[in-house]
């Protein structure tokens, strides 16, 4: 076991003294000033932050405030766009209803003009057919009725119906 001399320890206990005595003149107080101010800054920040937290909370008490205002606004303005869209649907349903009742009438009105035409020119057609077979059975020399018989079924089966 090594056991230190009586010299060697009064030496150290001596430089230990004088870099104490340095330490506690020289650097002690800077240290003790700079930990103050810390100590003072992070008060000030706690303050600051108590104060911002409770200004905070105003401000979200006015926001709720404005908030529900702002709802309200909006619940009525929804409430009278609805009614607006109501009365806006309920014209165009009425404004439509008099375009498809006249645009029926009108389909009704071209749908008997052609019908009309049609059955004029289906009656033209037949007139016309009659008078055919009419005038070839006329230009023909027919001595008895089965010779008719023949040429009837015969022109009948050239004519061709549209």
């Amino acid at each position: 076991m090594v056991t230190p001399e009586i010299g060697l320890i009064i030496w150290q206990l001596i430089v230990f003294l004088v870099v104490f005595g340095i330490l506690a003149g020289f650097v002690w107080k800077p240290i003790m000033g700079a930990l103050k101010a810390r100590e003072d800054q992070i008060e000030d920040a706690l303050q600051a932050a108590e104060n911002a937290k409770a200004e905070m909370e105003q401000i979200k008490s006015d926001n709720e405030y404005l908030l529900q205002e702002a709802r309200a606004e909006r619940d009525q303005m929804l409430k009278d766009a609805s009614e607006v869209a109501n009365q806006i649907k309920e014209s165009a349903q009425n404004e439509t209803a008099g375009i498809a009742d006249k645009m029926i009438a009108d389909a009704k009105a071209t749908i008997e003009a052609e019908k009309k035409a049609a059955l004029a020119e289906v009656k033209n057609l037949v007139a016309e057919l009659s008078l055919d077979i009419a005038e070839k059975v006329i230009r023909e020399k027919l001595s008895d009725d089965k010779s008719q018989k023949e040429l009837i079924d015969k022109f009948l089966k050239e004519v061709k119906v549209n």
